[in-house]
């Protein structure tokens, strides 16, 4: 249980980058690509910027606060993933169907959940 959490929080951050990254400052962004990509510990990040850990995770959490604002303004995310259960079901449609352009339906539709 707690670890499936921990996954979560490490999925969740790591989408929030990926969708909002940009948008950090420099500083910010440098802080949680090293917690997100290269899962650095809050003492290695701290040493590598010069500040303390506590530096460190406090940044990181106003970071979380700002990249999960930006999700509930832009809903970037939870849109994609709509999207992506929409074409898996249309795949799912098309799968059961026996002629010839529900299997182009299906390769398109893999493409384009491919390409999300």
């Amino acid at each position: 249980c707690v670890i499936i959490s921990l996954m979560e929080k490490i999925l969740r951050r790591a989408m929030l980058f990926d969708y909002y990254g940009e948008l950090l400052n420099e500083k910010q962004r440098s802080i949680y690509e090293d917690t997100v990509a290269e899962d650095m510990s809050l003492s290695e990040i701290g040493d590598a910027e010069g500040i303390s850990r506590q530096a460190v995770s406090e940044i990181l959490q106003r970071c979380d606060e700002k990249l999960e604002q930006y999700e509930k303004s832009l809903r970037l995310i939870a849109r994609t993933d709509n999207i992506r259960r929409c074409l898996e079901d249309i795949n799912s449609t098309a799968a059961q169907s026996s002629d010839c352009d529900s299997a182009k339906i299906r390769r398109l539709t893999d493409e384009i959940i491919k390409e999300l």
